[in-house]
Parts: C-alpha cells; sequence; structure tokens
C-alpha cells in the first residue's frame, strides 16, 4: 500500500502558500484535526518529520522542503492530466495555455489567437505572463501548453519553431538628436535614458546584443511596464527605448516616435512558440502553430 498519498503533497503545498493550517484546511475543504492526523500518520509511516513546530508557525523541514518541491512539480502535472482526460470524454479539447516570454507580442498575439478561436471553436485561450520556474520550467510541470519566446532554450523534450522575423530598433522622440541618423553606435547610448520592459538587462537583447559587447551601459534605466506609457514617455522626451521595429510602426500614428536602426547591421530577431515535443501531434496546438506561420507568410506587413 502505497504510503505518500496525493491529499499529502496537496496539504504541503496550501500550508507552504496559506501559511497555516487552519488556512491550508480551509482550502482544501478538510478539517483541522483531519489535516493534521493526515500529516502526522504519514510522519510516523516515513519516519521523518516535514515540518519543524514553532508554536502555531510551521517551518519545513529538509525532508518537508524537498516533498514540498515534489507537489509543485508532480500536482499541476496531475491536474493537467485529469482536464485532458475530461476533455477526451466529453469530446472536446479544453484550453491552450500560452504562456509569454515577449512583452511586445501581445498584438501580434491577438492577430492570431482572433482567427484560431473561429477556427477551433472547441478550444479555449488563457494567456500566462508570470510563471514560478520561469517559462522552460512552465512548460516541463504543464502549466502552460506553448511559450512565445525570443530567447529559446533548446533541451531535450522541447521543440520550438520560429514564426516570425523581426528587427529590433531603438526608438527616439521628435525631437531627439537621433531622429534622423541612419544607425545609432553604443558609445551614442552612454548618456541616454534607457526605457525597458521590466526584465532583467541580462535577458534585453540591446543590452545582450548592442551594449554589453561594446561595454557601454546608459545613464539610467528605467523599467516601465506597458508599451503605450513607454511610447508615451519616449514622444515626450523623457527618454529612449528598445523596441520591434513592427511595434514601432504599428504605434506610429499614435505617438511621435521614429525607429533608429541598432548599429550600422541591425540587431535581428526571432519569435518562437515553443511546445513539449509529446505534444507536437495536437491538433489544436499544431493549428495554432500553422496560423502563426500563415500569419508571418501572408500577413508580415500587419506586424
Amino acid at each position: 500500500m502505497a504510503i505518500l498519498e496525493r491529499i499529502h503533497l496537496s496539504i504541503i503545498r496550501e500550508v507552504d502558500r496559506h501559511g497555516s493550517l487552519t488556512a491550508a484546511a480551509s482550502h482544501l475543504n478538510l478539517t483541522q484535526p483531519a489535516l493534521s492526523h493526515a500529516i502526522r500518520k504519514l510522519e510516523e509511516q516515513l519516519g521523518v518529520d516535514v515540518w519543524h513546530r514553532e508554536g502555531r508557525r510551521l517551518r519545513p523541514t529538509q525532508a518537508g522542503e524537498w516533498l514540498l518541491a515534489v507537489a509543485n512539480r508532480l500536482l499541476p502535472q496531475l491536474a493537467h492530466a485529469e482536464e485532458r482526460l475530461q476533455q477526451f470524454a466529453q469530446g472536446g479539447r479544453g484550453t491552450l495555455r500560452i504562456g509569454m516570454e515577449c512583452h511586445p507580442c501581445y498584438q501580434w498575439l491577438l492577430k492570431i489567437v482572433a482567427p484560431y478561436v473561429d477556427a477551433w471553436p472547441k478550444v479555449d485561450v488563457d494567456v500566462r505572463q508570470k510563471f514560478q520556474f520561469g517559462g522552460i520550467g512552465a512548460l516541463f510541470g504543464h502549466d502552460i501548453d506553448m511559450l512565445v519566446t525570443p530567447d529559446p532554450l533548446f533541451k531535450p523534450g522541447l521543440c520550438f519553431e520560429p514564426v516570425f522575423d523581426y528587427e529590433q530598433v531603438l526608438v527616439v522622440g521628435p525631437g531627439h538628436r537621433l531622429r534622423h541618423a541612419a544607425f545609432v553606435e553604443p558609445q551614442q547610448m552612454a548618456d541616454e535614458v534607457l526605457i525597458t520592459y521590466p526584465v532583467a538587462p541580462d535577458r534585453l537583447d540591446i543590452y545582450t546584443q548592442f551594449l554589453m559587447p561594446a561595454g557601454i551601459s546608459p545613464r539610467q534605466h528605467k523599467p516601465i511596464e506597458t508599451t503605450d506609457i513607454m511610447l508615451l514617455m519616449v514622444a515626450h522626451g523623457r527618454g529612449v527605448a528598445a523596441l520591434p521595429r513592427w511595434l514601432v510602426e504599428e504605434y506610429g500614428a499614435k505617438f511621435d516616435v521614429s525607429p533608429v536602426r541598432l548599429g550600422r547591421d541591425g540587431v535581428a530577431k526571432q519569435i518562437f512558440l515553443g511546445f513539449r515535443e509529446a505534444d507536437a501531434d495536437i491538433g489544436y496546438l499544431r493549428g495554432f502553430i500553422d496560423l502563426a506561420l500563415a500569419h508571418r507568410d501572408g500577413g508580415t506587413a500587419q506586424l
């Protein structure tokens, strides 16, 4: 008979999430005595404590920390398996969960999602941006089914398919000294306020492919979450930004900003769709990729 059961992993995770046995019991629709009994019995059978008990506080032991890691990895996979089996039983396909590691790609994604939901009426689309273990971890953990990213990590069990090419450019306002320049050199950025999405510099192309190789840093780095506010600040002379050329052109009618090439040769990028190799033959997932590729081939001008 199995000692470790799913309820034990659920208890471990919910206590960590909610901070107390009482809150965890409420979330799991259990009484606190029943929850305490379940864990006490598990500890007795395993011969190891799961928590250090400090008054009303519970602090995981080394064994508890390991069980928590197992719970965070396995419970989403079990939930996903149950959801998928239920979808098969009902004759539907459920939800395509898309993770985003590309802040400016929402505009592109909308152009794909609109025809996709028409073509796949039994499939819903859920878009997620924040992941507990990052985008790759979310794929492996079955928290998402597809990852939109400009920076694929090719690992066994994962596939990445490029769906469109773009150029990363510097964005400047109407009175900026570089507005009419053919291109910008890294040294010209040393006195600039650089506005970016709230992403670490070592994951920003303007740093990794343009500034860092030249040993240059901007005078100030200012993170802003939304594209509209970012471009508003640039248009009013509060700094410069780095964005895909297609996005700058799309917003051109709304904000008085201009794209300038980064370096003489520019910074070329690609957007990839990542997915689990085991899911490669799932029709509704393949259907999304095919639509994305068709949009690239037939609708690049719209990007």
